[in-house]
């Protein structure tokens, strides 16, 4: 006797599986310009290294015989892979089936795929499209009744922020849970025209009396700028590379450290155009960004998050090889002072940095926070107070590097000097509790008054004040350690990389990661 037949009727219902939601709907589904859940999965892992779980999971019928008579498979496709060769773990909804809605018999899958990346140590990367296994009003017939909502596999989702790497990829029309799922991840991205994500979707909202279209409601252009998804992309292929990329900064869990990658860049390297890239004047503004490249190893700068917070820019780079965490100001946007949605970006990747090991470089031109009413409705101070807890709860390696100003309470939190950290300033630094400029009318109110020429006053007063707070005045008290030419700053910030390289130490946070 031979087991042939299984064999046979294993290889039928993979076969059933495989064809997803049936060539109509898979054919609809490649007409809105999307690609198919096992598609998404091959271009994204490296080829022929998937593995899948749960191959034969979905709702079958039978006939009087016991015979299969229908098939519809599970609308969420799991199992492991390899990125770069790296092992990782990978989940898709499959919105030609029910349109990824938790009658799809998605449930347990989404359970086990979280806890397969947990209890694996393993990077997670979620493919979202549809609710990502969240309701629809048709179980209500299905199963004779209303069910109260619980989410009994949300706390792994949560543990896992602090356990393993996890991306969360929106493809297609995101709702309720399946835009949580995106949300609750360390590094999210939103494909434009063809993703949106909602809390609830046009048809829901439309029930309020506001009706609006898919990408007004929740499009790439809201979500990108809102912080709720990291980054827009333009294809898909564009966001299983940017998830790649991403991935190869970070530890498979953190439970090691991030590895070293190849340099092919002199440490030494020195920017002849460094030395002229803050403007005499402080008022003017300057690029961050062509810095950040110059500083770190070429071409190894990968920005998060760029279209929000957007007087901080953030995001991983390597220096030496190393993997480290790039924080820096933007005077382009307020000056490079801290809104609250800057200082929520702050957090996120202040915990980023602490929650996989990686030291932190910051490159500072902070004036302080966002002032005026409208800071003061978005509650400013508070997100700014939690931004400095996380930089102050920090214990990885960090380096501040002062290029212009560091002013006031934001300014304070570009390191926490309880511990020892490095810290350089360029000669243009220029720092306070508040700019000299700001405070001259208060502070010698009475004499500015009371001369003949109060404007001459005043200018004589910030000109002898302005000599005062030349940075080597604060270099000879030691206020700041050390000035140093902006052409080294390479040299010092691979000589920190290196430095910093044997003091990380693998395991948990001690506070965990703040979505």
């Amino acid at each position: 006797m031979s087991w042939k037949p299984e064999i046979d009727e294993l290889d039928a219902r993979r076969r059933l599986a495989q064809a997803m939601g049936g060539p109509e709907k898979v054919a609809r589904h490649r007409a809105n310009g999307k690609l198919t859940v096992r598609e998404r999965i091959d271009r994204l892992l490296d080829p022929g290294s998937f593995h899948e779980i749960g191959s034969i999971a979905g709702k079958a019928a039978y006939d009087d015989q016991g015979n299969l008579a229908a098939f519809a498979p599970a609308n969420l496709v799991m199992g492991r892979g390899r990125i770069a060769a790296r092992p990782v773990v990978v989940s898709g909804d499959d919105f030609t089936v029910r349109g990824g809605a938790n009658d799809g018999a998605v449930k347990e899958k989404l359970v086990t795929v979280e806890k397969m990346a947990h209890d694996l140590r393993l990077p997670l990367v979620r493919m979202v499209d549809g609710t990502g296994g969240g309701g629809s009003v048709k179980n209500i017939e299905i199963e004779g009744r209303t069910l109260l909502p619980t989410m009994a596999f949300w706390d792994i989702c949560v543990d896992n922020l602090a356990e393993v790497p996890v991306v969360g990829l929106a493809l297609g029309s995101v709702a309720g849970l399946g835009s949580a799922r995106v949300a609750a991840s360390h590094y999210s991205l939103i494909v434009k025209d063809t993703a949106q994500m909602f809390v609830a979707g046009p048809p829901v909202v439309a029930r309020t009396g506001e009706v609006r279209g898919k990408n007004e409601l929740g499009g790439s252009d809201i979500h990108a700028r809102n912080g709720a998804v990291d980054d827009e992309v333009d294809s898909e292929d564009e966001a299983f590379e940017r998830a790649r990329r991403f991935l190869s900064y970070l530890p498979n869990s953190v439970h090691e450290l991030p590895p070293r990658a190849h340099c092919g860049d002199d440490p030494g390297r020195a920017d002849e155009w460094l030395v002229d890239a803050i403007p005499r004047d402080a008022k003017k503004v300057y690029k961050m960004r062509p810095i950040v490249e110059a500083l770190v190893d070429h071409g190894s700068f990968f920005e998060i998050g760029r279209k929000w917070g957007r007087s901080v820019i953030t995001g991983l780079a390597r220096l030496d090889g190393w993997p480290v965490a790039v924080l820096a100001s933007d005077p382009y946007h307020y000056g490079g002072c801290w809104t609250a949605d800057a200082a929520d970006k702050v957090t996120r990747f202040a915990d980023l940095a602490q929650t996989f090991h990686l030291p932190v470089v910051n490159l500072v031109d902070v004036p302080g926070f966002l002032v005026g009413l409208e800071a003061e409705k978005g509650g400013t101070i508070r997100h700014g107070v939690r931004a400095m807890q996380a930089v102050y709860q920090a214990t990885v390696p960090w380096c501040a590097i002062i290029v212009r100003k560091a002013y006031g309470v934001a300014g304070a939190a570009h390191m926490n000097p309880n511990r020892y950290n490095m810290r350089y300033a360029w000669p243009s630094g220029d720092w306070g509790s508040l700019p000299v400029a700001g405070g001259l009318e208060a502070a010698y109110k009475a004499e500015i008054e009371a001369a003949a020429d109060p404007k001459a006053k005043l200018a004589e007063i910030e000109a002898r004040l302005g000599r005062l707070a030349s940075p080597f005045r604060s270099a000879e008290s030691f206020i700041i350690e050390e000035i140093i030419d902006p052409r080294a700053t390479r040299s010092l910030l691979c000589d920190f990389a290196n430095l910093a390289a044997p003091l990380r130490e693998a395991g948990r946070s001690a506070h965990g990661y703040r979505p």
